[in-house]
């Protein structure tokens, strides 16, 4: 069913695309713009110069697109974005970007955004990206593709989370995730590889190998650890998982790397 609810208040200017749908309650503001086939389904507030991709799905109380809470933000033109096939369940909170940072908040294609969970100001969430439950997303956070973050999880302003990457239930991450690794604990430690996540998208079992033995060199091995990631980039970086890792680990970050803790506890060997 497409079409605008009698109660919902639509602003004159704004764009709502062929076969959307705006359900009971809804209020959409006079800069935003709303793909085909999407669906309001009641009481959604979607406010700001913000986008939402073709055929998302947003549930009753979220509320997209509204100013960030940072006090810095004096009311500038930012923007946010929410891609194509998204599901926004209830009571989640995607607040636009500022100026101060990349002036975009944006949320990739086919996400899953559970209900209460929050996406701060800045934030960029790639593709299939997870977030269960209750998840806390601080400013400026990055989120690769694919990663899964466990629901009452909390992440740090300006951490970045690796691709494929698997955050634990209640987890306090106040650094950068390597991708395809997982973290557990408060404060979180990297505690082995997401192999579970590598199976499930196709990956060899010899490319899933190379990561761990990559893995188990980093962050197991003995040494300095500058010269374990060389090391560990001269014996392995003709692997494309690896060295997307390495990559990563060299990559700027404001929060530094999160690491393994404690003796190997072998999780890291899971490969059928």
């Amino acid at each position: 069913m497409s079409g605008i609810h009698p109660t919902a208040l639509v602003a004159p200017t704004a764009i709502i695309g062929k076969g959307a749908s705006i359900g009971p309650w809804c209020q959409v503001g006079p800069h935003v713009t709303i793909g085909e086939n999407a669906r309001l389904i009641s009481h959604v507030v979607v406010d700001g110069n913000t986008s939402i991709g073709a055929g998302a799905v947003l549930y009753p109380f979220c509320t997209i697109g509204m100013a960030p809470q940072d006090l810095k933000y004096k009311g500038e033109d930012t923007r946010c974005e929410v891609g194509a096939r998204a599901q926004i369940r209830e009571h989640v909170t995607i607040h636009r970007g500022t100026i101060t940072g990349t002036g975009i908040t944006r949320v990739g294609d086919d996400c899953l955004l559970m209900a209460g969970s929050h996406v701060a100001h800045d934030c960029s969430l790639g593709q299939g990206v997870v977030m269960a439950n209750n998840v806390l997303l601080g400013g400026h956070v990055t989120i690769g593709a694919n990663a899964v973050i466990g629901g009452g999880a909390a992440i740090q302003q300006f951490a970045r989370v690796g691709r494929a990457a698997m955050i634990g239930g209640m987890a306090g991450v106040d650094g950068d995730v390597i991708p395809f690794g997982t973290v557990i604990g408060n404060r979180a430690h990297l505690a082995s590889l997401n192999v579970v996540g590598l199976r499930r998208r196709g990956y060899e079992r010899s490319q899933i190998h190379a990561v761990r033995a990559a893995f188990r060199l980093i962050f197991r091995g003995e040494g300095v650890f500058a010269d374990r990631v060389d090391t560990a980039r001269a014996q392995l970086g003709h692997e494309a998982l690896v060295t997307e890792m390495l990559d990563f680990i060299a990559g700027d970050s404001k929060r530094g790397l999160i690491h393994a803790m404690g003796p190997d506890d072998g999780h890291d060997d899971d490969v059928a």
